[in-house]
C-alpha cells in the first residue's frame, strides 16, 4: 500500500531537507533539515525540525529530499 511504501522509504530517524512547503501559514524555511518521527495513517510525515518545529510534511504537496547520512 501507499502507506507501507512511505514508511519503508522514510523510516523513523531519516533525515529530510525541506525544498519548499506550500499552504502553511508559518512554513519552515527551505533548506531546513529535520528527522522523521513517524508517518500517520493519512500519509503525513511527522518531523522533528532543527528549528524546534514539528510541522508534518505532506508528500504530495511539499517538496523535500533525503539527506545522506554522514559517514
Amino acid at each position: 500500500s501507499y502507506l507501507e511504501q512511505l514508511r519503508k522509504q522514510y523510516p523513523k530517524g531519516t533525515k529530510l531537507q525541506l525544498i519548499s512547503m506550500r499552504n502553511e501559514k508559518y512554513p519552515i524555511l527551505p533548506g531546513t533539515i529535520g528527522e522523521v518521527t513517524h508517518i500517520d495513517d493519512l500519509g503525513s510525515i511527522h518531523m522533528k525540525w532543527q528549528n524546534g518545529s514539528s510541522l508534518a510534511l505532506i508528500p504530495e504537496v511539499d517538496s523535500f529530499k533525503v539527506v545522506a547520512a554522514e559517514k
